[in-house]
């Protein structure tokens, strides 16, 4: 039976032993680690989920009761955080302690509380680690133009994004000027400078914070998402000016990408777009992760490197 106490323990009965156990959130935190989880789900009615080798697995015997799941959520927040939770009914924090680095949804679901974690590396991930394509190495290496990270939700495409910024970090003597919603990755100065801004943290939103950066002299801006038509000619504006513009995009398959920057234009701009994308897009990085042999997950890319040819085609 899982019980809490004090809105912050739960107790939960291991398949693999016939005893039960206390676990608090630190507990959970380092258990989910341990196990190289990815994500920790808490949700009303089901059990808590770990996502391993991308695969939820139930790691309580019992299934959480909507206070529990409540319990365990708001025990994230502040006050502060519960009180504007209530009022907006979604919150996205990130978590830092002296173990890890966690980014947090909490909502409501069919009515009950329910949150998802996502557990962050202590620190990013190189290029090689990653054992991505020479040419992701070679794209880092552009001066100007934009680069695309594509792919679904939860492909890794912050990751790799991050892998470039590290690999530029530590190479190159840029200036590198970030913009993320939430920053899930801190990076430490190298060779270059990163300064990295929060949206409503440091900025006001992705469109503030990309056109304060164009007067921040950078050598490099990292776009965490684009997510609007403004942010979009934006970025491909400052691309086009001679700054190396890295971003991340929603899309399913790489032979969607031009069709997707596309819907968020109005039909009065696409023309515009069109010549904004074909005279800076440097390459597009799309992404899967898919299974390995030994229970892991590993990066599956598709690149394509705008040339002469391509150009013409957009």
């Amino acid at each position: 039976m899982i019980e809490l106490s004090d809105g912050a323990n739960l107790r939960r009965c291991r398949k693999a032993q016939d005893r039960t156990i206390m676990i608090s959130r630190r507990q959970l935190l380092e258990h989910a680690k341990a196990q190289q989880a990815t994500d920790i789900h808490v949700c009303a009615g089901a059990p808590i989920m770990f996502r391993i080798g991308g695969k939820l697995i139930p790691i309580t015997k019992e299934k959480l009761t909507g206070a529990q799941s409540r319990g365990i959520s708001l025990e994230l927040l502040t006050e502060e955080q519960k009180s504007r939770f209530e009022k907006d009914l979604d919150y996205d924090l990130m978590l830092a302690d002296g173990e890890g680095r966690y980014r947090v949804n909490v909502g409501y679901f069919n009515g009950e509380v329910g949150s998802t974690i996502r557990i962050l590396p202590t620190r990013p991930m190189t290029i090689d680690e990653l054992l991505l394509p020479d040419v992701v190495t070679k794209l880092a290496g552009k001066t100007k133009g934009m680069v695309l990270i594509t792919g679904s939700t939860s492909q890794g495409k912050t990751t790799t994004m991050t892998a470039m910024i590290d690999h530029i970090n530590s190479t190159c003597e840029k200036h590198i000027v970030t913009i993320e919603d939430p920053i899930e990755y801190v990076h430490t100065n190298k060779v270059g400078v990163v300064r990295q801004r929060e949206i409503g943290r440091d900025t006001q939103s992705f469109e503030s914070g990309l056109r304060a950066a164009l007067r921040q002299d950078p050598d490099i801006i990292a776009i965490g998402e684009m997510r609007d038509y403004e942010t979009i000619k934006i970025a491909l504006t400052a691309a086009e000016t001679g700054v190396l513009v890295l971003s991340t995009l929603h899309v399913i398959s790489i032979d969607k990408i031009i069709e997707r920057l596309l819907s968020y234009a109005p039909a009065s701009d696409e023309g515009q777009l069109r010549f904004l994308l074909a005279e800076s897009l440097q390459g597009v990085i799309h992404q899967e992760l898919v299974p390995t042999v030994n229970g892991g997950q590993q990066v599956a890319c598709e690149i394509l490197v705008v040339t002469s040819a391509a150009k013409n085609i957009i």
